[in-house]
């Protein structure tokens, strides 16, 4: 049985969120958008990299999974870091002000990125900080309740989304344009959003961050590590039956973009699944060969994304100068040029981490 200290990290929560982060960077560094340009609809491959792009509206693709796979990982997090800070004396107290306060600033970066992308001052709240920064409230104040609790609060949250999308529209209750989300967006922001993400997505992804931290609890626990996977793993085939059920029984579409009820369970059910094989494969069978690169960008995760998102594409153009400029004479065409481009800025914000970790610098919010 694998004995987890409450103090120490998990590395296969480390690995999991690493690959989770090290993929966001790999689109901020547009490696996802040069392969799409340099394999055209029809090939094979473009079919693949679609994955790599967000479902237009009902259904459900690999990149669809990268946003509740981070909610979970932090809430499985959340117990693990919980019992560190209290082993280090600090009391209930000071923690709920550190979590008010990280709450606050991870609020305010999800704000201030839509400013960026803007280029000027907007309040918009469809970032996954800002969504995050409610989350993380929410769950803290569920981790000293049993996870019967725990879960009774995720579904309600996930009951509460149902009714009041179908509600608001019973005819049409999750079309783009006249759903309750895009209501509350009006109310909210005086606007909705042109892709059809809602600020109110926060109050169904919190689930995930819940069942993270239902989660945490059971790699903490004295069970057997045969019954801590069977536990993680049945609870995420569960899910996903229930979140594909609902879907094709025609009850709620799997929506991302409105994180409808069906599409909360079907995430949440590869959430799951991945993190009771992460645990198997690393912590387990102790299989860390490979693991260090997605290791170093997990462990800067929060600042690598806010660095990749903000200066991802100016770093693309800058390294983009010099792979053309030694590379143009080959006769490469532009595609297949920007596709390496794309490589070298991933490998440059690769090596940022690398700096960073070599240093001992790891930011903290």
């Amino acid at each position: 049985m694998t004995t987890i200290n409450p103090t120490q990290r998990l590395v296969s929560l480390d690995v999991y969120r690493g690959i989770t982060m090290f993929l966001l960077v790999a689109e901020a560094s547009l490696v996802y958008d040069s392969l799409l340009e340099l394999f055209h609809e029809g090939n094979p491959l473009h079919t693949f990299f679609v994955q790599f792009t967000h479902h237009p509206w009902n259904g459900l693709r690999f990149w669809d999974l990268i946003q509740p796979f981070f909610m979970f990982i932090v809430g499985v997090a959340m117990p693990f870091s919980l019992n560190k800070r209290l082993a280090l004396a600090e009391n209930r107290g000071k923690v709920t002000s550190h979590i008010l306060k990280r709450c606050l600033i991870l609020f305010l970066f999800g704000t201030g990125l839509h400013c960026i992308y803007s280029g000027k001052l907007v309040f918009e709240l469809w970032n996954v900080l800002t969504q995050l920064s409610f989350t993380i409230l929410v769950t803290y104040f569920l981790l000293d309740k049993g996870w019967k609790v725990q879960l009774g609060v995720s579904l309600g949250l996930l009951a509460l989304t149902e009714i009041m999308y179908r509600l608001y529209n019973p005819e049409v209750p999750f079309e783009h344009g006249t759903n309750f989300g895009n209501y509350t967006d009006m109310i909210l922001m005086g606007k909705i959003n042109n892709g059809g993400w809602v600020a109110i997505n926060c109050i169904p992804t919190a689930a995930h961050t819940i069942w993270g931290a239902i989660c945490g609890n059971i790699l903490l626990s004295k069970k057997a590590d045969s019954d801590k996977i069977k536990t993680i793993a049945l609870s995420g085939i569960v899910a996903l039956v229930i979140g594909f059920g609902l879907d094709l029984a025609g009850i709620t579409p799997i929506v991302k973009r409105i994180s409808t009820t069906a599409f909360v369970f079907a995430s949440g059910g590869w959430a799951l699944l991945v993190l009771a094989l992460s645990f198997y494969w690393v912590d387990i069978k102790n299989h860390r060969k490979g693991i260090f690169p997605f290791l170093i960008v997990g462990m800067n995760s929060i600042f690598i994304y806010l660095f990749a998102e903000i200066l991802g594409r100016w770093l693309n153009r800058t390294v983009g100068i010099f792979t053309t400029g030694f590379l143009s004479w080959t006769g490469m065409n532009e595609h297949l040029l920007a596709v390496i481009t794309a490589f070298a800025t991933l490998g440059a914000l690769w090596g940022l981490c690398y700096f960073l970790y070599r240093k001992g610098i790891f930011f903290r919010v």
